[in-house]
């Protein structure tokens, strides 16, 4: 092997010229020059464009290879289907984009400027969850034996803070609109949120065994919880005359599932918009629930029986301002 008058990292046996980085493998290169000859400036090129590529990691021990260990393990498998759902968009775009890097590589001023770049192509909160859910990754490469106890590049990394624009409830007169404007499953599906007050895809993945005449028995996606909703009089009546060709309450065009929601969204959107409730979106129902039992005066207890709520203080984002408009309400009326 001849090393003479050639840069660092590359060597030449039998006449051909190779790039070799500890640790990986060898590279054969294109570029050939007689011996003794000048380096030709596109052999430093070559050199510097070799170098610049990440360090091959052993198979199954980068970023991609946590991910899929993380999928199959039994810590992923417990959590609640939304929750699945939620992590695997951010699990997809994180083996995309950093899936060959090897975790021991990572640094927190790397998750610093990722977390940038994420607010950047998208929102901080969408951000500030990837940064959660990347946090995650990272302790299942701790169990795996890939990072030491402790080194977590990404705990303790401060999310973004940004000003939040909360949901606000729907007006009585925008509500009345809506019914007068939609029909069929569209309004059906309007009454559903309001009468019910659950999710969006708990309430479009509901079946009809689930109800009983009075009752839905529902276990929330997101949570795991498994709640009995009353049904009111009015919505009661109207699923009884509906007819039941399909599992689902709100089927999809060939009746092997339920209702998308993206289709169901592009339905409302479409209602939204001739009644002038932009500002109005589809979740925005299930505050609009919670704040009715708020006013009606039922305490936290009675109505995270109904929402299925795991703590107080994120029903509370639903609640106090029905709450303290209530109580200023009665102030009214005594003076």
């Amino acid at each position: 092997m001849i090393k003479r008058h050639l840069p660092p990292n590359i060597y030449r046996t039998h006449g051909v010229l190779y790039f070799y980085r500890r640790p990986g493998p060898w590279i054969r290169l294109e570029t050939q020059f007689p011996e003794g000859e000048p380096v030709p400036f596109a052999l430093h090129q070559e050199r510097e464009r070799l170098l610049s590529q990440p360090t091959p990691v052993k198979p199954g021990q980068d970023i991609a290879a946590v991910i899929r260990h993380y999928k199959a393990s039994r810590k992923f498998a417990r959590k609640a289907s939304r929750t699945r759902a939620d992590y695997e968009a951010h699990l997809i775009a994180l083996s995309e984009k950093l899936g060959k890097i090897e975790p021991r590589r990572i640094e927190r001023r790397h998750v610093i400027a990722w977390l940038d770049a994420w607010a950047k192509a998208a929102t901080p909160h969408r951000a500030n969850y990837r940064l959660r859910v990347f946090r995650i990754v990272m302790e299942h490469a701790i169990d795996m034996g890939l990072l030491s106890a402790g080194q977590n590049p990404a705990k303790g990394v401060s999310e973004l803070e940004y000003d939040r624009v909360e949901r606000q409830p729907w007006p009585v007169n925008l509500v009345q609109a809506f019914r007068a404007e939609a029909d069929g499953d569209t309004l059906l599906l309007f009454e559903m949120l309001l009468g019910l007050g659950q999710r969006v895809g708990d309430t479009l993945s509901l079946r009809w065994p689930q109800y009983d005449g009075d009752w839905f028995a529902v276990r929330q996606g997101k949570t795991g919880s498994r709640v009995w909703l009353p049904v009111p009089p009015a919505l009661a009546e109207t699923l009884d005359a509906r007819p039941r060709d399909a599992l689902f309450i709100f089927p999809n065009a060939d009746l092997t599932g339920h209702l998308t929601y993206s289709a169901a969204r592009q339905r409302f959107m479409r209602v939204r918009k001739r009644i002038g409730a932009e500002a109005y979106d589809i979740h925005a129902l299930r505050h609009t629930r919670a704040s009715e039992l708020a006013a009606a005066g039922h305490d936290d207890a009675t109505i995270m029986a109904i929402t299925g709520h795991k703590s107080v203080a994120a029903l509370r984002i639903y609640t106090e301002e029905a709450r303290q408009k209530a109580r200023a309400e009665r102030t009214k009326n005594r003076t």
